[in-house]
């Protein structure tokens, strides 16, 4: 494919509406929290970072004095609760939080909310979203930075049955390729171009709605889906994994990174203690719903709205989500870092794509100082 003509396509939508409907697709794509839920839906530590003990990782702070006021901390997520953030959720549970003299409140997110917008205008301290959301809402002039990568894989796949004889990159050429664009389909643009595949011309890329039906019903040959939501949805639906072929976008190299805690800069540099707590106490929880999938669903399902998911489909989210917070092989004691090269690639993507209309300055756009004080 021509990056440069599909640069102008998505930049002719100009800065402010590509953003908006990034956003709002980002956030759709984050997943819902019923049963036929829309995904949100990367890697070794950074190079710069220094090695952290796994017991320090683990050593918790000393708890505040009985007369300190706690401190106020509002997380705002990209989508409504789930497993996808059950780190935090447990983080809660557990006191972990507490112990750290911090009074957090966490705030559902939903389709009409851009958690960029919240930090930048103080309704939230911390936010979660996807990095190339964050990189296209810093290009706009928000003050944000990113303090904490949580994902260290992208979650994005692209399925099919094996009937559609999409074995590799290379069969895709005339088929049907579906996703949900308006911001996700960045990796899928990057693996059309490394393989050489014009999406105008060499195949039918396609729109994609926040169901698996088309993919189920054969009305496209292969849908993109999130490892943790869709794809699951499609095994719920009576598609047998052995009956489908997977192409991994961290395996062809083109992934993107996706959920991260960034921070207003201007609240940051006041508050810099009180971020690496925040911090330290949710790696704790994330590496606990990592060892304990089915306690971390039972603190999700406290907050989800009463019929609108199950514990069964949390509970394969949770074991789903794991493998991107910490995938095989990965030193659990630099969760939470954010990797040099990863962040990177995500960023060129980004930028060769049109998310951002110039390179992003990686010595602004993230820090592992937070991560680094959250480990001491």
């Amino acid at each position: 494919m021509r990056a440069q003509a599909t640069k102008g396509w998505l930049r002719g939508m100009g800065g402010a509406a590509l953003i908006s409907l990034f956003a709002l697709t980002l956030a759709a794509c984050g997943g819902n929290n019923g049963n036929n839920e829309p995904a949100s839906p990367s890697g070794s530590p950074s190079a710069s970072a220094p090695a952290s003990s796994a017991a320090a990782s683990e050593t918790p702070s000393a708890s505040p004095s009985a007369s300190a006021e706690p401190v106020k901390v509002k997380l705002q997520l990209k989508w409504v609760p789930q497993a996808q953030f059950a780190g935090y959720f447990v983080a809660m549970d557990k006191g972990y939080y507490a112990s750290e003299g911090l009074d957090v409140e966490i705030l559902p997110g939903g389709p009409d909310i851009v958690p960029e917008q919240q930090v930048a205008n103080g309704a939230a301290d911390i936010g979660v979203d996807w990095v190339a959301s964050l990189l296209a809402h810093q290009e706009q002039g928000l003050p944000l930075v990113e303090i904490s990568q949580i994902y260290q894989r992208s979650g994005l796949v692209l399925v099919s049955k094996k009937s559609a004889g999409i074995n590799g990159p290379a069969d895709m050429k005339g088929k049907k390729i579906g996703n949900w664009m308006g911001g996700n389909e960045f990796e899928l643009l990057a693996l059309f171009d490394k393989h050489k595949l014009d999406p105008n011309k060499d195949l039918n890329f396609t729109k994609q709605g926040f169901t698996m039906d088309q993919f189920l019903t054969g009305e496209i040959d292969a849908a993109s889906a999130m490892t943790y939501n869709e794809y699951q949805v499609a095994i719920e639906s009576g598609v047998k994994a052995e009956d489908m072929n997977v192409i991994d976008m961290n395996a062809e190299g083109v992934a993107m990174l996706e959920d991260n805690l960034f921070a207003n800069k201007d609240w940051l540099a006041d508050n810099k203690e009180t971020a690496a707590k925040f911090v330290r106490a949710s790696i704790k929880g994330w590496k606990d719903a990592i060892a304990d999938p089915a306690a971390a669903v039972d603190s999700v399902m406290k907050k989800t709205e009463e019929g609108s998911t199950t514990k069964e489909h949390q509970l394969k989210m949770m074991e789903e989500v794991a493998k991107l917070i910490q995938p095989e092989g990965f030193d659990a004691s630099k969760l939470g870092y954010i990797d040099d090269a990863l962040f990177k690639q995500t960023a060129d993507i980004a930028f060769k794509f049109g998310v951002i209309e110039k390179e992003a300055d990686l010595t602004h756009a993230y820090t592992n100082e937070i991560v680094e004080m959250a480990m001491k």
